[in-house]
């Protein structure tokens, strides 16, 4: 509710990464790369819906959950070239900084 407030997501994914099954984690963060914070907000909130994730995995586009206002075509790019390296990095910065144990939720925080 502020807009002193920063998000950022770290995946900590507990199976083995692959295209697909990291469709809704590349979708969130190319959001993150190109998109205006309403925009992010209103996609996220699309993203984390059960019957998003079954469509998904059922083999929709992820394009097909855009919303109006999204630059499609910028985060259509920034989706298709995300590497998987990326995942993979998040997910060793979770197991050996942080201290997780894979797929394990965490919540940092860093405030005044």
């Amino acid at each position: 509710t502020s807009s002193h407030t920063r998000v950022g997501i770290l995946n900590n994914p507990s199976s083995k990464i692959k295209e697909d099954n990291t469709a809704i984690a590349r979708g969130v963060l190319a959001a993150f790369l190109t998109q205006n914070n309403s925009n992010l907000r209103s996609f996220l909130s699309k993203l984390s819906k059960e019957e998003t994730a079954k469509s998904l995995a059922a083999g929709t586009k992820i394009v097909k959950f855009l919303i109006p206002g999204m630059d499609g075509d910028i985060f259509e790019k920034k989706y298709n070239t995300l590497g998987l390296d990326l995942i993979k990095t998040h997910q060793m910065f979770c197991q050996e900084v942080l201290k997780l144990l894979p797929g394990q939720m965490a919540v940092v925080s860093n405030g005044r």
